[in-house]
């Protein structure tokens, strides 16, 4: 069923004021999986009110846990767990579903997960996944659309040493997972390095898991028995700060972030210095304002953490596209992810697409149209260009921006932003 509501953006001059982000959706994600593995109840705090949250809440349901909600602190008891299967229509909603299959695996030694869906950015196969599952002992076959992985009746997954092919960030969470209670020692290589690996490491540890070398690309992990419960505070959101930031940036405002981790940041913070921004940074705040008239252009290359993630580069298309003289942005991550590209031509900006390379030269204006945001990082680019543009800019498909951004109406809207969401007749 099509949704009937609307997103309203009004251009309305530069923003200003203090904003905070939530808890990071791809920190959450793997961290609410990681419950599973648990024997007693685990609270998270700082949990984003997203769509994806809700999804992946009706999963561990579904298996069996009970799932408690208050605020932004969510409790799982995951001591009634006894399905090994993933409900394929809720799996189907969401790629990050794949996560619960390692938990599952590691401690009932079976787990049956459909393959999952998402948002339509690109090829994002799960070998990388289910090849280190394979390296712990597990037997993996695909069959009628599912992930069957099995251990030996009676047996635990074993430790082993397994190098990723690719750096993945979902693939080394879910096999982290699985080896947090597997028998003897597992080295992992070539781990991704992005803050939510870490904050996802850190959250075992904190339950009871042997975890060694957080933040580099090598993880050991020695197993345990069991994972206790506990208390763990969910990292704030790199990407939403970010694009708070280029906010800032783009309607020459003066935004200031609070409770953040600026070092998460750097990349951001680099490339709008470059574009001629102030960015100060303290512990726990960035600050953005602009420096000069008009923004410069940039050249922009995504890649794996610590470098410019790939969910930054639509909402820096966005800025691109109003910024003085001619920007490059080379996407290396997923092969299809310049859909916001035609969304934002709609509006009036000059960008051609050849392969995985964008050119965009800057414009003026931009005009206000009615667009349909293509994937969730879209969804905020066209919110950013909507802020700058001439008139009303109206977006449809909203469920990819509840899927990832909490509260996001309310937070531009207190610094000055006019924007609503409406529900078509």
């Amino acid at each position: 069923m099509v949704s009937k509501e609307r997103l309203l953006v009004e251009g309305n001059g530069a923003l200003k004021g203090s904003v905070r982000a939530s808890g990071a959706k791809n920190a959450v994600l793997p961290i609410l999986a990681a419950t599973i593995l648990a024997s007693e109840p685990v609270t998270l705090k700082n949990v984003p009110k997203l769509q994806d949250v809700i999804v992946l809440s009706k999963i561990l349901e579904d298996l069996g846990a009970k799932v408690t909600t208050e605020g932004d602190r969510v409790t799982v008891d995951p001591s009634g767990i006894h399905k090994t299967r993933a409900n394929h229509d809720l799996v189907s909603q969401m790629r990050a579903s794949i996560l619960v299959l390692g938990p599952i695996l590691a401690k009932f030694g079976e787990a049956e997960v459909s393959l999952p869906g998402g948002c339509n950015i690109g090829s994002r196969p799960v070998d990388q996944h289910l090849l280190g599952m394979e390296a712990l002992g597990a037997d993996i076959k695909i069959e009628n659309g599912y992930v069957h992985a099995t251990v030996g009746k009676g047996q635990k997954l074993q430790g082993n040493h397994h190098a990723f092919d690719v750096v993945t960030v979902t693939g080394a969470e879910n096999v982290l997972m699985a080896a947090v209670l597997a028998s003897g020692v597992t080295i992992l290589d070539n781990c991704a390095k992005e803050p939510e690996v870490s904050d996802l490491a850190l959250m075992l540890n904190q339950l009871g898991a042997k975890i060694e070398g957080i933040g580099t690309d090598r993880l050991t992990i020695t197993g345990v028995d069991k994972l206790s419960g506990g208390e763990y505070s969910v990292m704030p959101d790199r990407i939403e700060i970010g694009t708070y930031m280029v906010a800032g940036a783009m309607t020459f405002g003066d935004i200031v972030i609070e409770d953040c981790v600026p070092e998460h940041l750097e990349a951001v913070s680099y490339s709008l210095r470059q574009a001629g921004c102030h960015v100060d940074v303290t512990d726990r705040e960035i600050r953005v304002y602009p420096d000069l008239a008009k923004l410069k252009a940039l050249r922009i290359k995504t890649a794996p953490y610590p470098l410019f993630a790939t969910d930054m580069q639509a909402q820096f298309m966005a800025m691109a596209a109003i910024s003085e003289g001619s920007s490059t942005i080379m996407e290396t991550i997923f092969e299809n992810r310049f859909m916001h590209a035609n969304e934002l031509v709609r509006m009036g900006a000059d960008i051609k697409i050849d392969n995985r390379i964008a050119f965009i030269e800057g414009v003026p204006k931009l005009s206000g149209a009615s667009v349909t945001a293509t994937d969730l990082r879209a969804s905020a680019a066209l919110i950013l260009a909507g802020l700058v543009a001439d008139g009303t800019t109206t977006i449809g498909a909203l469920h990819h921006l509840d899927r990832g951004y909490d509260s996001i109406e309310e937070k531009l809207t207190n610094l000055g932003a006019k924007i609503k969401r409406i529900t078509l007749a």
